[in-house]
């Protein structure tokens, strides 16, 4: 299998692949993801090049999306102040599912952020939603907090509140990766008091 970036061509085969994981999600008495993802977004996301496919010859087997910037209203100043990478919209196809591939992903992303000279790999996850938590926390995660609806920082989203974390490093992810280098993440510049 092959890690490459998305392309726009792929943004229907994206969305089409967010509302299967949905599907299922529902199938399994979650809220996550009932509401469809503007498409607009995830071109941007694609653009920007921040969005990547796994490939298992011709099939799409998983996406990730990695990004230097943190969803709004999470994280704290402190915590953006140090250098990190965010996990968003991890998804593995029904077709793959079982054989850990979202675990791969995440050594990849932890491998990635690593280059990218990042110390953090992070990510929020949907707060209701206690087996994907225990999934992260499984993978060498660490449960920072859970910001709940109206108690985000400046007004960012409750619904995927749940934090964690874990130190980048380099890994075998054992995928063939067809990504470009990854820049230096930015270091935000200190807050004056």
């Amino acid at each position: 299998m092959r890690i490459v970036p998305a392309k726009p061509s792929d943004l229907p085969k994206l969305l089409a692949f967010r509302e299967e994981a949905a599907a299922w999600l529902t199938e399994l008495g979650s809220d996550q993801w009932r509401r469809p993802y503007p498409a607009d977004r995830l071109l941007a996301a694609i653009e920007a090049g921040v969005v990547f496919m796994v490939r298992d010859g011709a099939d799409t087997a998983a996406t990730i999306t990695l990004t230097p910037e943190a969803e709004a209203g999470l994280w704290t100043d402190a915590e953006l102040a140090e250098p990190s990478m965010f996990i968003n919209k991890l998804t593995v196809a029904r077709t793959h599912a079982g054989h850990d591939l979202g675990g791969r992903l995440l050594d990849w992303a932890g491998d990635r952020a690593y280059r990218a000279k990042a110390t953090w790999l992070r990510l929020d996850a949907w707060t209701t939603n206690q087996p994907l938590q225990a999934y992260y926390l499984r993978h060498g995660f660490h449960h920072i907090r859970t910001v709940l609806e109206g108690g985000a920082i400046n007004g960012g989203p409750g619904v995927s509140g749940w934090l964690a974390q874990r130190r980048t490093c380099p890994a075998d992810h054992g995928l063939l990766d067809r990504t470009p280098t990854p820049s230096a993440v930015p270091i935000p510049a200190p807050t004056a008091s």
